[in-house]
This record gives structure tokens, sequence and C-alpha cells, in this order.
């Protein structure tokens, strides 16, 4: 398969993929002004900010790298792909039961060593999250590998869907019905903040049992029957195999989500001031603004993974990695521009409390940039089978995150946590580049994409210069950007966009 035609289908699976990635975060993007508008206090959105990261880096530590391992494994011509979904099911639902167990048993001395003595049941809410996600995530990857982009979306989407109509039954319908009988007798108004993670818990537990048709799918053979001498449902020889390739990724992926969520889960430990929660509130809020970068990033990798390890085989597709690599870029760098050059419009989908905040917008862009770039870049060792350097990298962001953080955030607050990670990210991006080009090597168009990067700097420094030394209003701000942002896109038309679109 020529080059071309694997970027016109890959293009249409991240199209697919995105339908439950982009539509799926920008709908929950939404809940961020419910939630800045309606909580009563800064500090309420500094305790959801707060615990999601946790949430996040526990989901990793529950997944264990196994989500990629099955992706490998199941493209090896030796292993049965049926065989690795069932053993990578039952790894999966055995550690998360536990965990469950566990965030329910000992939920008070965790909610103590986090600062929630009050409320304790927050833990054993999301800790049954995490533990329903992080089994779902092999379901989820099974569908990927089946080339079932549709039922994924339509999943996805549903939780959303019931996550968003569950927060507004909550926080929005209920405090106006709450006179009436039905409701008054089980709920709480000053609860608040809680009913964020009771609609979480309600909208994952239903998405769980829609995934069963594809879990029971692992249990059976290809015919649809019951047939348990056919292959092995389990296999431990196999398991240990996959967490051999696994287990450098649980380091690469829990440094990983450090680098990102570190900052919202040490804020509290190193910022001076009494008001550390609303802080944090307001830097939640802010980063949320910027979560349009990630959307295309996470829609771009949910296509991406399975295309490489399908084609890694195929000594054409190097081309087609480097092509993927140009065009991230490119599209990354107009969503940068557009999302600085129409801010004073975003700034309305948070509460103008958090306004002071919106200064550290820029960025998390450019992190969510380096972040995309270095995970596009990460296949050299997932492919060469030496994730030992993923764990090397991600170590090395850690201890810069840590770092800057510890240093700068008792001095200048949350403006060093998002600085912190735009630095690791830089690094370990810069890093990954150069000794992977010694292990694979990939012909990385980068005169073209200095060129691309040369033209946003300019076109960003051009726009500072204008829009914010001369005393003009807003919109003329947002125009002066749209005429830089038709700059680009014409300019990008005429090296790249005329000929993507001619390809067949």
């Amino acid at each position: 398969m020529s080059s071309n035609l694997q970027m016109k289908i890959l293009a249409k699976e991240t199209v697919i993929y995105g339908v439950s990635s982009i539509v799926g975060k920008f709908l929950n993007w939404l809940l961020v002004p419910l939630y800045t508008y309606v909580l009563q206090q800064q500090s309420d959105y500094g305790i959801v900010t707060n615990l999601y990261a946790w949430t996040a880096l526990l989901l990793v530590i529950l997944t264990y790298g196994m989500e990629t391992g099955f992706f490998r494994f199941a493209n090896k011509a030796e292993e049965n792909p049926k065989t690795v979904y069932s053993t990578s099911l039952i790894a999966l639902f055995t550690t998360s039961l536990l965990f469950a167990v566990a965030c329910v048993v000992w939920q008070l001395p965790i909610a103590n060593a986090l600062g929630y003595p009050t409320h304790s049941e927050f833990i054993a809410l999301l800790g049954i999250v995490v533990a329903m996600d992080a089994f779902a995530s092999i379901p989820f990857a099974y569908l990927r590998y089946k080339k079932r982009p549709l039922q994924f979306a339509a999943l996805k989407l549903l939780f959303v869907f019931l996550n968003i109509i569950l927060n507004l039954f909550f926080l929005v319908l209920c405090p106006k019905i709450q006179d009436w009988a039905i409701i008054s007798s089980w709920y709480h108004p000053n609860y608040g903040v809680g009913y964020v993670f009771v609609a979480n818990i309600m909208a994952t537990g239903i998405q769980t049992l829609c995934l069963l048709p594809a879990i029971l799918e692992g249990f059976r053979a290809d015919y649809g029957l019951p047939n348990p001498d056919s292959r092995q449902l389990f296999s431990g020889k196999l398991l240990k195999q996959m967490l051999r390739y696994s287990l450098p990724l649980l380091v690469l992926g829990v440094c990983g989500i450090m680098n990102q969520t570190l900052d919202r889960i040490l804020f509290p430990f190193f910022y001076d001031g009494a008001d550390a929660q609303a802080q944090l509130g307001i830097y939640g809020a802010c980063f949320k603004v910027a979560m349009v970068m990630m959307m295309f990033t996470q829609a771009f990798r949910y296509a991406y993974e399975p295309f490489v390890f399908a084609k890694h085989k195929d000594r054409e597709s190097v081309a087609a990695y480097a092509d993927a690599m140009k065009y991230y870029i490119i599209f990354s760098y107009m969503i940068l521009l557009g999302m600085i050059f129409y801010l004073d419009l975003l700034k309305f989908i948070i509460a103008p409390a958090y306004w002071e905040g919106l200064k550290i917008v820029p960025v998390v862009l450019w992190t969510y940039i380096f972040q995309g770039v270095y995970f596009n870049l990460s296949f050299w060792y997932k492919l060469t089978d030496k994730t030992q350097w993923g764990a090397y990298f991600s170590i090395i962001g850690v201890v810069i995150t840590f770092a800057l953080q510890a240093i700068f955030v008792p001095r200048i607050g949350y403006m060093a946590s998002a600085a912190s990670s735009t630095v690791c990210y830089l690094v370990i991006m810069l890093l990954s580049y150069f000794v992977g080009h010694k292990h694979l090597e990939i012909p990385y168009d980068l005169r073209r994409i200095g060129i691309y990067t040369l033209l946003v700097l300019t076109l960003l420094a051009g726009y500072y210069t204008l829009a914010h030394l001369l005393p003009i209003n807003e919109w003329i701000k947002m125009g002066i950007g749209t005429i830089l942002l038709i700059i680009y896109c014409v300019i990008f038309y005429r090296l790249d966009g005329k000929a993507l679109i001619k390809k067949k």
C-alpha cells in the first residue's frame, strides 16, 4: 500500500475517532462553564481539579501499559489475537477489582492523607470509577484493533452524554425542585461538588455494562460459539511476555501522566498561600480552555497507534510516519494560532472570577504540541521493543517537572506549574528525536517543519506587537488575528495543502 493511500486511511479513521475524542471532549469541555458558574466557590473547582488529577495518574497505573501491549502482541503472527485479548481482560479485571475494594475499605485514611477528611466517600466513588475505566481500556482497545471506530465512538459518546445529563440534573435541576418530595428525600443542597463524582460513577457504570458484548466476545471462538479447546482463555506465559513488554511502558505512562498532572497534584503542597484550593481552581479552569489542542492530539493517537503497529513490517510505511508527523504539526499550529487569536471569545466559557489565569493558555497550548510530537516520536522504541527508553525519557521529564515546580510555584504560583510542563516536554521531545534517530531512521521533513515553526513564531510576534502594544479593543485584536490565521492557511495550502488534497 502506498504512503499516500495510507495517509488517506489514517485521515479517515482520525475523523471517525474524532467523533468520540474531539466531539466528546468538547461536550465535556462545556462542563467547565457549568462548574465555574454553578459551584459556589473557586475552591470547589479546585477539589475537582485535584482529585481528577489523581484519577488520571491512578488510571495509568491500573492499566500498566497493557493497552499498547495488547496491540503489539495481537499483531504478532505467532500469537492468537483472541488469547491475547482474553488474557488481557482477565489480568485487568483482577487488578481493577482489588483496587476498587481497597479504595472502599481504606477510604478514610486515604481521604485524610489527601486533605479531604470530611468527604471520604469521594475516594470510594472515584476508586470504583478508576477501576471500571481501567478494565474498560482493553475492550476499547479491542474495538480499535477490530476496526470498529463507529462502535468505539458511540460508546465513548454515550458516557459523555450521560455524564453531562447527570451533572445538569444534580447541579442545575435538583436545586430548583429540591422541595419536591421525591427529590427532598435524598437530595442534599450542600453536597455540591460531591454530585460531580456521583454523576461520574453512574455514567461510567452504564458505559461498562454496554461494553459487555465486546467483553464476552473475548471468551468465544471466532464463529461465536463457546469452544474452550480451540485456544487458551488465559496464558500465564503470554501474560509474562506482555508484562515484560508493558511494564517499561508503565514507568513511561506513570512518569508521563505525572508530567501532565503533577502540577495539579502537588500545587496544594507547594503553594504557600492560604487560598491554595482557590488558586488551583483558577488554574484548572484556565487549563481546560486549552483542551482543544489535546482533543486533536487524542483523536490522532487513537487512529495512529493501531496504524503503526499494523503496518510496521511494511518498509514503505516509514515515509507514512514522516508524513503523519508533518501534518500533525501543521494542523496543531493552526489550532494554536486560532485559540490564541480568539482567546477573548474563548474566555467566556469560564466565569469572570477565573479570567486572571488566562495567561497560562498559550503556554499550555505549546505543552500539548510538544506532547503530541513526543508521542509520534515514541513509536521508534515501541516498534523496536526498546521500551525502556520511554521510561528513561519520562523519568527525566518527571525530575524536570518536579524540580521546576518545587522551586518556582512558591514564588510565582500556577504560572510556574504551566511552564514546567512545557519545558519538560520540550526536553524529552528533543531527547527522543536524537536518540531514536540512531535506532530507527525515519526521514522526517525537518526543513518543512522548520519553515512552519518559523512562520508561526513570526505570526505570533506580529500579533502580540500589534494587538497588545497598540491601544485597540478586543474586536480589532481578533480581526488582526483572523488576517494572520488566513495568511497561515494560504501558505499551508500553497506548500502542502494542495498536494494533500490531490493524493490518491
